[in-house]
C-alpha cells in the first residue's frame, strides 16, 4: 500500500501490535532504526529487529514471517512517485457483464442494450490500452534512473514531531541520517542546504536556553549546535595534516598523488603560517592561540588556493564539555564500525556495534569506530594515488573503468559496498582533477574490486560523472541489467542499490563488452 499520512496509516496501524523492523546496513536506516526504537520504548511496542543487508536477506526474512507483515511504502513527492491509480488498477469492474436481461423485454430493447453494452466493452478495452501504454512509459521512467530522496531518519524524525514525541537525541539521528545522505554523495547540494535549514529550525527549538539559574544547563547534557565548519574529514579527533592528506576535496585539489601536488599543500600551510610541528599533532594538542581562528585562516587560504567550498553547514554535538563530534565524524565512525573486515564474532556483531555507537551511552564504540575510519581513509587516498600514478584508470569509450587486483594493499576493505563507493566517488573526484581530456571529465565510472577469492566472484560498482550540474541520478542500475541479460553473465543484483553487482571473474570480460555496446 501507498502511504501519506505516517501518523495514521504507518504508526497507528502498527502500535498495537508485534513489529518486524527490517533494518538495511546504511547508516541512515540506522538512525531511523533509533528513531523508530526510542518511539516503540515510549508506546511500549514490541518488536523484533532484523538486519537486511541485500535483497535475498530481506526474502529469508519475508518468508519467515511473511504472515504477519505489511508492506509499506512513504509516497515522497520530492522523488516523483507514480500514483497509485497509475500503476495498479482494480479489476472487479473489468469483468462485470450487463446481463441481467428482464424476461418479457422487447427484442427492440434487448437490441438496444446489446449495442450499449458493445460500446462500453470497446470503451472500457480502449481505456485499458491507453492506462497500459501510459503506465509503461511512467515505469520506465520512473526505473531507469536511482536516485535518493528525503533521508529515512528525516521521515521518522518527522514522524515524532507531529506526535509531540520528539527529543534531542532523536534530532541529532536525523541530522546523522542527512548527513550521511550528503558524505555518500547521494544528494543534491541543493537538497541538503534545504534540508538542513528545516532541521535547522528544530534544533533551535530543542536548544534554546536562557541563561539564568533555572534554565542553566547540566555539564553532562548533551546539546547540538549548527555551525558553518571545515570540509575536512574528522580533523578534530586526528591531527590537521593528515586530515587534510585524506579528505577527497582537498587531496583532489592539491593533486597529493604528485610530488608538485605535496609542495603545494606546503605553500598552502605556510599561507596560513601554521607551523608544521603543530599541524601533524593532534587537533586537541595545539596551541589555543592558533586554534581560535583556524577555521578564518584555513578559508582565507583556501580561497587563494581555489577551494573555494572548502565551508560547510553542519550540526556539531556536546556531551558536556570534553566530548564534541560533528555530524560528519559520527557517520564515517558508524560506517567503518558496520563494515569493518577484522571477524569478531557473528556476522551481525558489526550492525550491532554500529547501531550501538549511535547512542551518546556508548563512546567507546564510537571512539572505536573514529580509530577505523581513519584507517579506512588511508587506505582510500592511498588506493587513490596509486590507481592514478600507475594509470589504473581507463577510458573504454562511454564510461572510465578501474580494476583492483588480489593483493593490492587494504583490498579486502574494498569488498564491501559503501568502502568500493566511497573509494570509486574520490577517485572520480581525483582523476577528473588530473586529468587533462575534457571528455574524460564527463564520463562514469565503473570499479571492479575482488569480492571472494575462493568463489572467483568480484563486486562492481557504477558512479555517474563529476560535474557541478550533476542531479545524482545513476542509469548503471538498469544498464548492469540489460548487459548481464544479454550476455548470460552470471550476476547477483543482491544490493539495495541496484548499481552495485556481484559478477563471476571469468564474466567479466564479455560483461564489459555488453555495457560498452550498450551505452555506446
Amino acid at each position: 500500500m501507498f502511504i501519506s499520512d505516517c501518523r495514521r496509516e504507518f504508526y497507528e496501524a502498527i502500535v498495537s501490535q508485534r513489529v518486524l523492523l527490517l533494518v538495511a546496513s546504511d547508516v541512515d536506516a540506522l538512525c531511523a532504526c533509533k528513531i523508530l526504537q526510542a518511539l516503540f520504548q515510549c508506546d511500549h511496542v514490541q518488536y523484533t529487529l532484523v538486519p537486511v543487508s541485500g535483497w535475498q536477506e530481506l526474502e529469508t526474512a519475508f518468508l519467515e514471517h511473511k504472515d504477519q507483515i505489511k508492506l509499506l511504502v512513504k509516497q515522497d513527492d520530492d522523488l516523483d512517485v507514480p500514483a497509485y491509480d497509475d500503476i495498479f488498477r482494480d479489476e472487479e469492474d473489468e469483468d462485470e457483464d450487463s446481463e441481467n436481461e428482464s424476461d418479457g423485454s422487447e427484442p427492440s430493447e434487448k437490441r438496444r442494450r446489446f449495442e450499449e453494452d458493445v460500446i462500453e466493452r470497446t470503451m472500457k478495452r480502449r481505456q485499458r490500452r491507453e492506462w497500459e501504454a501510459r503506465r509503461r512509459e511512467i515505469l520506465f521512467d520512473y526505473e531507469q534512473y536511482e536516485y535518493h530522496g528525503t533521508s529515512s531518519a528525516m521521515v521518522m524524525f518527522d514522524l515524532a514531531w507531529i506526535m509531540s514525541k520528539d527529543l534531542n537525541d532523536m534530532l541529532w539521528w536525523a541530522i546523522v541520517g542527512l548527513t550521511d545522505q550528503w558524505v555518500q554523495d547521494k544528494i543534491t547540494q541543493m537538497k541538503y542546504v534545504t534540508d538542513i535549514g528545516i532541521l535547522q529550525r528544530h534544533v533551535s527549538r530543542h536548544n534554546h536556553r536562557n541563561e539564568d539559574e533555572e534554565n542553566s544547563l547540566s555539564i553532562d547534557c548533551m546539546r547540538i549546535a549548527f555551525e558553518y565548519d571545515l570540509r575536512l574529514a574528522l580533523y578534530q579527533h586526528w591531527s590537521l595534516y593528515e586530515s587534510l592528506c585524506n579528505t577527497s576535496y582537498t587531496s583532489a585539489s592539491f593533486k597529493l598523488w604528485s610530488v608538485q601536488g605535496q609542495k603545494r599543500l606546503q605553500e598552502f600551510l605556510a599561507d596560513m603560517g601554521l607551523p608544521l610541528k603543530q599541524v601533524k599533532q593532534k587537533f586537541n594538542s595545539m596551541d589555543m592561540s592558533l586554534k581560535e581562528n583556524l577555521r578564518e585562516m584555513i578559508e582565507e587560504s583556501a580561497n587563494k588556493f581555489g577551494m573555494k567550498d572548502l565551508r560547510v553547514q553542519t550540526f556539531s554535538i556536546h556531551f558536556g564539555f570534553k566530548n564534541k563530534f560533528s555530524a560528519s565524524d559520527i557517520v564515517y565512525a558508524t560506517a567503518s564500525l558496520m563494515e569493518n573486515v577484522e571477524k569478531e564474532g557473528p556476522e551481525t556483531t558489526n550492525f550491532i556495534k554500529a547501531l550501538d555507537s549511535l547512542s551518546r551511552g556508548n563512546l567507546d564504540k564510537l571512539h572505536q569506530g573514529l580509530d577505523l575510519a581513519k584507517k579506512q581513509l588511508r587506505a582510500i587516498q592511498q588506493t587513490v594515488a596509486s590507481c592514478i600514478c600507475t594509470n589504473l584508470v581507463i577510458s573504454q569509450g562511454p564510461f572510465l573503468y578501474c580494476s583492483l587486483i588480489e593483493g593490492t594493499p587494504d583490498v579486502k576493505l574494498f569488498s564491501k559496498p559503501v568502502s568500493l563507493c566511497l573509494l570509486s566517488k574520490y577517485l572520480l573526484k581525483s582523476f577528473v582533477c588530473s586529468t587533462k581530456n575534457k571528455r574524460c571529465k564527463l564520463l562514469p565510472l565503473v570499479m571492479a574490486a575482488p569480492m571472494d577469492v575462493e568463489q572467483g566472484t568480484v563486486i562492481m560498482v557504477g558512479i555517474p560523472p563529476e560535474t557541478e550540474s550533476s542531479d545524482k541520478k545513476n542509469f548503471f542500475g538498469r544498464a548492469f541489467e540489460k548487459a548481464a541479460d544479454s550476455t548470460n553473465s552470471r550476476t547477483l543484483h543482491n544490493h539495495f542499490d541496484m548499481s552495485i553487482i556481484e559478477l563471476k571473474t571469468e564474466d567479466r570480460s564479455k560483461f564489459l563488452d555488453a555495457l560498452i555496446s550498450l551505452l555506446s
